[in-house]
């Protein structure tokens, strides 16, 4: 995998969550989340319509209904969870340590839902990962005052949707371009946080600055960098490789909180960060980006459903 896209990206998606600290100071979580979505919506169904048909001819019924439920489960349901989790108290770094659990499940899913090979050097480095992503934020999840204990629970909610949505992903067969994929999912996200926003009287945007300010931070550095960067990297190397950068984003919102609202970053910090970089190396090592399968009698004759590797034009 190549190592400038794998930093964008760790860089890209772990700026969501300070995003979402950005928005949350000026209004609720679904009104940031419906003025996201819901003009970049627009924007991309414009560009469809005008330059981007050709990438839509072919497209079924089922690739459509697939591809929302894939957008309702990775943006609407993971954002949703982790901006409320926000919203509730619970920090950023905790939010990003509870979606660092990810590639654990999505590790230990692989096997028998992909039939995708699991090393034992990929199982060292998951684990290694858990330990890395546990130092950095335990210390910030037992000293959080005015936290209600289930809010704790929300962001797991939204990391399993995550999962979810990764699975259904990479048991596709048929390739669906990714701009398209991508329309789809905002336009998907749009309507469902419109829906709840008019629904719970937030739909009308602050006129504070900062909220737009937010909405364009959350839009072109997590939508586009971070959302985009997620599926182009799980096509290119599977399911475990690019859940296994996942273990980095606790560590490296802790730095972004750092530098942006002046939280700490002490040494449990730094030794979180070096075991989270550790636990990506053992498993890219030696590794060329191709994802493998278990060979069996029944795969050697009808091969088994794998997760697709097409390359974004």
């Amino acid at each position: 995998m190549n190592a400038l896209l794998s930093i964008a990206f760790v860089l890209c998606w772990s700026s969501g969550f300070i995003g979402a600290k950005l928005g949350a100071g000026s209004a609720s979580a679904v009104t940031v989340l419906m003025w996201r979505f819901l003009p970049l919506a627009v924007i991309l169904l414009v560009v469809a319509a005008v330059v981007g048909r050709a990438s839509w001819r072919g497209l079924t019924a089922r690739d459509v209904v697939r591809q929302t439920m894939i957008g309702a489960l990775s943006q609407s349901g993971y954002l949703l969870t982790a901006y409320y989790a926000i919203q509730l108290g619970v920090s950023s770094s905790t939010t990003a340590l509870i979606d660092g659990v990810q590639p654990l499940v999505a590790g230990a899913l692989a096997g028998p839902l992909l039939r995708q090979y699991v090393s034992r050097r990929q199982w060292l480095g998951l684990c290694l990962g858990v330990s890395g992503v546990v130092i950095v934020t335990t210390a910030d999840a037992t000293a959080a005052t005015g936290v209600a204990a289930w809010a704790y629970l929300v962001p797991f909610l939204g990391m399993l949707a995550l999962v979810a949505a990764t699975f259904l992903e990479s048991r596709s067969r048929a390739p669906v371009p990714p701009g398209v994929a991508l329309t789809v999912h905002c336009a998907t996200s749009a309507v469902l946080f419109t829906v709840f926003a008019v629904s719970a009287g937030a739909a009308e945007p602050p006129a504070e600055a900062a909220f737009w300010a937010a909405v364009a931070w959350l839009v072109v550095l997590s939508t586009f960098g971070g959302y985009g960067l997620y599926w182009l990297i799980l096509r290119r190397s599977g399911v475990t490789k690019v859940n296994t950068l996942m273990f980095l984003m606790a560590p490296v919102t802790a730095v972004w909180g750092a530098v942006m609202f002046g939280e700490p970053f002490g040494a449990q910090t730094a030794v979180g960060l070096a075991v989270g970089l550790m636990a990506v190396a053992i498993v890219h090592h030696g590794d060329h980006g191709r994802p493998r399968t278990r060979t069996t009698r029944s795969s050697r004759v009808a091969g088994p459903p794998r997760p697709t590797c097409r390359r974004a034009p």
